[in-house]
């Protein structure tokens, strides 16, 4: 599986320590900088009141970019549901999923409510706080899941291939409660995919019944 890298370490920020600037997808919690700081909680809650982090979620934080300090800033769900589970796993762990990977690789393309992340340990979905949405966790084995490395806003991260995610949408379409965008991510995902590749996966996941299921939604169209 191929590793996210780091940050550009290049990165400044005025008021930002490096070393914060420079941790994956731009996402920390209070346990990221107890070296740094004497009393981090306090540290970062100061940081984001002056606009140098955005709190996302009660506990977790994300740098802001230098060009929108005291500017409204929001980055994209999936972005941030990716860099809090890289916060918690780490960024080999924590690989978006289901619509979440068929938004960002361009099949889904209206702005969803739910964003889904496969980790390697069960954890309870998150509410954010800065929007109406929710973060979701899948407890998967990640070093099984066929992923690739994207480009997002905070950095690059892990997410499903065309192929993983075509068997993920049809193997639970509700996941991600977008059922009605589903058949058309399949169809737009199905053209990209490599046949002999997703026959493979679905043999080696027990998804065959799953591929069934894509296929024929991509023969009714």
């Amino acid at each position: 599986m191929i590793e996210p890298e780091m940050e550009d370490p290049g990165y400044r920020q005025p008021g930002i320590r490096p070393e914060l600037a420079r941790l994956p997808l731009r996402t920390l919690t209070a346990q990221h900088v107890t070296d740094i700081y004497q009393h981090p909680h306090q540290q970062l809650a100061k940081l984001a009141a002056r606009g140098l982090l955005h709190r996302a979620v009660y506990g977790y934080y994300i740098v802001v970019p230098q060009d929108r300090v005291d500017q409204p800033w929001q980055p994209e769900l999936e972005a941030v549901a990716a860099g809090i589970a890289t916060a918690v796993f780490g960024p080999e762990r924590a690989i978006l999923m289901g619509v979440s990977a068929a938004r960002v690789l361009g099949a889904i393309p209206r702005a969803l409510a739910v964003a889904v992340v496969a980790v390697p340990k069960q954890r309870a979905a998150l509410q954010l706080m800065d929007r109406d949405a929710t973060v979701r966790f899948v407890t998967r084995d990640t070093d099984r899941l066929d992923a690739e490395l994207i480009r997002t806003e905070l950095g690059p991260t892990l997410a499903t291939t065309p192929e993983q995610t075509v068997l993920d949408l049809a193997h639970r379409p509700g996941l991600g409660d977008a059922d009605t965008e589903i058949p058309t991510a399949i169809r737009t995902l199905y053209r990209l995919c490599d046949p002999d590749r997703l026959t493979e996966l679905a043999t080696e996941q027990r998804l065959r019944a799953a591929l069934d299921r894509a296929e024929a939604i991509v023969e009714n169209r």
